[in-house]
């Protein structure tokens, strides 16, 4: 694939390192020439100085067989304008967008830029880091709305199905850990000690599948103290 990225601040350097790694083609972009200073002395892409949502230096950087485009400079504005101009003028599909503002983050998305609001991921990563287990999601989509999240379990769980599960949680099993590794339950699998669950929902509906899976026994019964 051929890539091209506007921004060579330390996310655009360390993704542009991690896309050649892959074996990928990468241009990017940087009004200022010393940004390039942050790419590695044997880095083989093109480095393009000039406005990233300008036509031309898009062209220059190979936008026209390009396979996905990344704003990840320091301005939301700017970053937010050159991903619907490759979009929309040179129907690039895979684009991407940082945003700084999560307020923002919404209103893009209805634009059909995907973003990833910077400052609202690297709180959620703090939190996870600070607070206990399964209190802060591990993912959230740009609106907020759906959360991916590892949630515990009593063991009266172990030795169910995770279609019981599912159907009393109302909730579903993205994936679990077992042993270290992550697989991809069906609804015959059977939830085994030690496995570790993460699931998709809104995140207004994680107090309530926590509350199911550390109080309610199989079969219907729930523990002393629920009712």
């Amino acid at each position: 694939m051929h890539i091209v990225i506007m921004g060579c601040g330390r996310v655009g350097s360390t993704l542009a390192h991690i896309l050649e790694e892959l074996g990928h083609s990468v241009a990017i972009i940087d009004q200022d020439p010393d940004a390039f200073r942050r790419l590695r002395t044997g880095f083989k892409g093109r480095r393009i100085t000039g406005v990233g949502f300008d036509q031309d230096v898009l062209i220059q950087a190979g936008i026209e067989r390009a396979d996905a485009f990344a704003a990840v400079s320091s301005g939301d504005n700017s970053n937010v304008i050159a991903a619907r101009v490759v979009r929309e003028s040179f129907g690039v599909e895979r684009v991407a967008a940082r945003i700084y503002d999560p307020r923002r983050a919404e209103v893009y998305q209805r634009l059909g830029i995907p973003t990833v609001a910077t400052v609202r991921w690297t709180a959620d990563q703090m939190l996870r880091r600070l607070l206990p287990e399964g209190t802060e999601p591990l993912w959230r989509d740009s609106t907020g709305v759906v959360v991916l999240a590892e949630v515990t379990h009593t063991a009266d769980w172990v030795g169910e199905k995770v279609s019981m599960l599912e159907e009393s949680a109302r909730a579903r099993v993205a994936y679990l850990s077992r042993f270290g590794e992550a697989m991809l339950p069906t609804p015959a699998t059977v939830i085994q000690q030690g496995d570790v669950l993460h699931v998709i929902a809104t995140e207004r509906d994680l107090p309530r599948i926590e509350a199911v899976l550390a109080s309610r026994a199989p079969g219907g019964t729930t523990r002393k103290g629920t009712h």
